[in-house]
């Protein structure tokens, strides 16, 4: 098949869409497959295999003053669809996301003239953009990871004030994401969990979703060689600041737990801690943490080998890879029942209710007293991650959903 796959922000250091796009891309090249992929910044690194086209973006979310204007070309702020995007981001609006699939519409239009598609597989975007693809007499199915929704619940339950509530309100393009994703040929999410928040926040009928689980990769993410677990080493991996990730309740839990254990936090998504800082100061656990600031995967790696417990207390996951990683490098896992989590642990962890730091606490507790059941864990995360998410078993799912539409 010849398929062109549409993302956003196509960097694996960007989130979660750019290493989706890298590890399907090039497992779809390896299946024998053509791939394009339609990109926006920050750009991907090279992708084997993959034709990439280049989306420019003037990103005026994060653009301030004169810092609007190119140098290069002052006028060039007056193209309608830089217009829309500088003046929907002064009203606090993210027209990235909608702003790209028009831009990638027409990039689309102009290779069609060369090359013909087979399927468009859009990574996330769900914007106005892909109705208008529809026109090209081409299957357009999306993989939806989870329902910007979640997002906003997320935002808004955390806002301090209603200003805050009206620019989460603003930011997350909700509606957009409604309206589109009932209209394309089909959607693809990665978990059970979030096909069913699809439907519910969406409207998109079940018959209309398929559940491909995501894959990793674990030429990296496997046991260090030569590291061996620390005594007391308990990690997090997530961005702090983000509400989803509940990082909050395990701050709550820390003066709970009986066992002589220290946290080790691996965030490199947030640019501030003012909330965390907040409530570790409130707690007085500053001298029961430590913050180690952006990882490699080599890092990231050892911290998940050195720790005796992995704990991923998330109120909501689409999938949630740390608790796979975690798996695949033979960490205990005890991870929340929130969203998709349960799906990835299966019975090779545990789990307990989100939003409960005594729960949490109990459950650490327990299962850090007993070392048969972590070693049984270690062995049974790691079978678990190599027989249930693998790319390339992603990719033959994904490219039969395909089969389906094409036409």
């Amino acid at each position: 098949m010849r398929i062109c796959i549409l993302c956003y922000r196509g960097n694996p250091y960007s989130g979660g869409q750019g290493v989706y796009l890298k590890y399907v891309a090039e497992e779809m090249v390896r299946q024998g497959h053509e791939v394009h992929a339609i990109v926006g910044p920050p750009y991907p690194t090279h992708m084997k295999g993959v034709t990439t086209h280049f989306i420019h973006n003037n990103e005026y979310f994060v653009k301030k003053g004169l810092g609007i204007i190119n140098p290069e070309d002052p006028f060039d702020i007056l193209g309608p669809l830089n217009t829309y995007e500088y003046l929907s981001t002064r009203l606090n609006a993210f027209s990235e996301i909608s702003a790209f699939s028009f831009r990638a519409f027409v990039k689309l239009k102009t290779l069609m003239k060369t090359t013909r598609f087979d399927v468009i597989l859009d990574n996330q975007c769900v914007g106005y953009g892909l109705l208008l693809m529809k026109h090209l007499g081409v299957p357009v199915i999306a993989t939806i990871h989870h329902p910007l929704s979640i997002d906003l619940e997320a935002v808004l339950e955390r806002a301090s004030s209603f200003k805050n509530r009206l620019k989460g309100v603003m930011f997350y393009p909700v509606l957009m994401q409604r309206i589109v994703s009932k209209r394309l040929d089909h959607v693809i999410t990665v978990s059970e969990d979030s096909k069913r928040t699809i439907h519910r926040d969406f409207g998109v009928p079940l018959e209309k979703q398929s559940v491909v689980y995501n894959g990793l990769d674990t030429s990296i993410f496997k046991p260090a060689r030569g590291v061996k677990r620390k005594k007391g080493k308990m990690v997090f991996v997530g961005n702090v600041e983000d509400g989803k990730k509940g990082f909050a309740y395990l701050l709550k839990a820390l003066p709970r737990i009986q066992s002589d254990l220290h946290l080790t936090v691996v965030d490199g998504a947030s640019p501030h801690h003012r909330i965390t800082n907040a409530l570790i100061g409130r707690l007085d656990l500053s001298g029961r943490l430590e913050f180690t600031g952006k990882a490699t995967n080599e890092e990231l790696v050892r911290h998940y080998s050195e720790a005796e417990l992995v704990i991923v207390p998330s109120v909501y996951e689409g999938f949630g890879f740390p608790a796979a990683e975690a798996m695949a490098c033979g960490a205990p896992v005890i991870a929340s029942d929130g969203g998709a989590l349960p799906e990835v642990v299966g019975d090779a962890g545990v789990v307990v209710p989100a939003r409960d730091e005594r729960a949490l606490a109990k459950a650490i507790d327990a299962l850090y007293q007993d070392k048969q059941r972590m070693k049984k864990f270690s062995r049974m995360g790691m079978e678990r991650v190599k027989k249930t998410f693998t790319w390339e078993g992603a990719v033959t799912q994904m490219t039969g959903v395909f089969n389906r539409f094409v036409r």
